[in-house]
């Protein structure tokens, strides 16, 4: 069997601090041993539990942050950004998908560095109506391949928001409680590798029961994203089958899933652009 991991670094324990998140920050070194350490803990826990084939994608920032000579020999990484589906890149056609270091959306109280998918661009983002985080995005777009999410690892509002809303047979482990946006309580990493183990192998049963299901959205796809700036939606607004809402909201229809994920990560790029336009 084939397991996928998509791992960010926000929802991650002890991650507090902007330091900790970019390749030149001072505590960024601790991040990525933070990082390694969940993930190596993960991947083995589901070879034990029948997995031969083990993908992780390395999905926060410039995507490097996983040291790679950590890898167990039955692990592949995905690694560098920008790519095509960014987060769950590699992810189809495997038998279930496990997501860790995720967050809570933007605007999210008590949450550690809410944002959804870009804190520098993004204000809000929905599909079909619904309002969704990372978690949501990346979850319907694997519904779409019928992989499942089996387990998510990460900050406590997440998981008691979303996860549990829209998908109460995925296996949650609260990798931190947060009273602020810069601050978080964590358990002791020989706790967290304990209650992973024990997750994995809850969610691997559950999957093997058919309890497990992957999360649907209805296709064509309605989506409506508003930008922290109104330069931004200026320039999302050049592609013709952009919509604009107001100052700083667009939308958009798509066939499926995949091309709205597509399209939504090329006007996150193009806001990044035109920041570095602007502040040059």
């Amino acid at each position: 069997m084939r397991a996928f991991i998509s791992l960010d670094l926000e929802g991650l324990p002890y991650i507090v601090s902007r330091e900790h998140l970019f390749v030149k920050g001072a505590l960024y070194s601790e991040a990525r041993r933070i990082a390694t350490e969940i993930v190596k803990v993960t991947a083995e826990a589901l070879h034990e539990n029948g997995f031969d084939e083990i993908i992780v994608a390395d999905s926060h920032g410039p995507m490097v942050n996983i040291l790679p000579e950590e890898m167990p020999e039955f692990v592949e990484l995905v690694r560098g950004f920008p790519r095509p589906l960014s987060m769950v890149a590699f992810a189809k056609d495997s038998d279930a998908a496990l997501f860790l270091g995720y967050h809570a959306k933007a605007g999210t109280a008590y949450a550690t560095f809410d944002h959804t998918y870009s804190g520098a661009s993004i204000d809000r983002l929905e599909i079909n109506g619904v309002e969704v985080s990372e978690f949501l995005l990346n979850a319907y777009l694997l519904g779409s391949w019928n992989v499942p999410v089996i387990l998510v690892g990460g900050d406590k509002k997440l998981i008691e928001d979303d996860v549990r809303k829209f998908t109460p047979w995925v296996e949650g482990v609260v990798f931190k409680e947060s009273p602020s946006r810069y601050s978080a309580k964590s358990p002791s990493m020989v706790k967290l590798k304990n209650e992973l183990r024990e997750g994995v192998a809850r969610a691997v049963e559950r999957l093997k029961n058919g309890k497990a299901k992957p999360l649907k959205t209805e296709e064509p796809v309605h989506v409506k994203v508003r930008f922290l700036r109104s330069d931004m939606a200026d320039t999302a607004e050049l592609l013709p089958f952009i919509k604009r809402l107001d100052g700083k909201t667009v939308e958009f229809k798509a066939k499926t899933v995949e091309e709205a994920y597509r399209v939504f990560e090329l006007l996150t790029l193009a806001s990044a652009g035109v920041s570095a336009i602007v502040t040059r």
